[in-house]
């Protein structure tokens, strides 16, 4: 990624802060970073943190930038780009913001180089994972330089076709909160069953965590691994056939889909 090209962050939140934080760990000059962020507290934050040059309003030092990341909430993108089009340049333009589609970003910012990123929370402490679509005016080289820039968020995932995001954004982009949600399950049942919150908690995070990595490493489908633990008549085969008699895995797929029709309906009220 050529360090020399200014990026500018349109919104200095979670997000930005993670690839702001990744970019200065790689080399990257602080005085090439320029972030727009209206709260005080978050530009000083991002000051002291990083050195980057924090502003409360657009303002012609958007101008020096090759990249612009947009990363403020869904509904108040309209009114974060309407002071920064006359001062930026054409540039690439990269989104970290659910919903918004890119025609709306092209509208807004002039450029038609735009690629849109579906991130997820893990991206916070580098084990994210993001699903990416280009515009077809994106050259090979600035989809690297996303790539690049995405990076210390964890790992990237190309789709081809836009709407294929709103898959992104329910099976990963959501994702943490349905492991949450079953962590949170297996900590009440261990409480139910005379283990303390503490010990369910500490069992369930490294049964995650260690299942995981499993299928991580493992060149066999997650049906083979799951068969192997299960021993007809055993403690596994009971509790799976139990969640198969209460469809939890139809709930589970029904769910996704949900949130599937829940990311179009945003991209139809925010994203046009």
């Amino acid at each position: 990624m050529d360090t020399s090209t200014a990026i500018a962050f349109i919104g200095g939140g979670n997000m930005a802060s993670a690839l702001i934080g990744g970019l200065r760990a790689s080399g990257h000059a602080a005085s090439d970073l320029i972030v727009i962020e209206p709260s005080a507290e978050q530009r000083e934050r991002l000051a002291r943190q990083y050195g980057v040059q924090a502003l409360a309003a657009a303002g012609p030092e958007l101008a020096r930038a090759g990249t612009v990341v947009w990363a403020v909430k869904p509904q108040l993108f309209k009114a974060a780009a309407e002071p920064c089009r006359a001062h930026l340049p054409p540039a690439l333009h990269l989104s970290v913001m659910a919903g918004i589609r890119s025609d709306a970003i092209v509208a807004a910012t002039g450029s038609v180089r735009v690629v849109r990123a579906m991130p997820n929370t893990p991206a916070l402490i580098g084990q994210g994972i993001s699903g990416l679509y280009a515009r077809p005016e994106v050259s090979a080289g600035e989809r690297e330089a996303v790539a690049q820039l995405m990076a210390p968020t964890g790992r990237t995932v190309w789709v081809a076709q836009e709407a294929e995001l709103d898959a992104v954004t329910a099976l990963s982009g959501s994702g943490p909160a349905y492991v949450f949600y079953f962590i949170e399950a297996m900590i009440e049942a261990a409480q139910a069953m005379g283990l303390s919150a503490d010990q369910g908690r500490e069992l369930a995070l490294a049964t995650f965590a260690g299942a995981t990595e499993l299928a991580r490493r493992s060149d066999e489908p997650p049906e083979v691994l799951r068969e192997r633990v299960t021993s007809k008549g055993g403690t596994t085969y009971a509790a799976l056939t139990s969640m198969e008699a209460a469809q939890v895995k139809h709930a589970f797929i029904q769910a996704m889909q949900a949130a599937r029709q829940r990311a179009q309906e945003l991209g139809d009220e925010f994203g046009r």
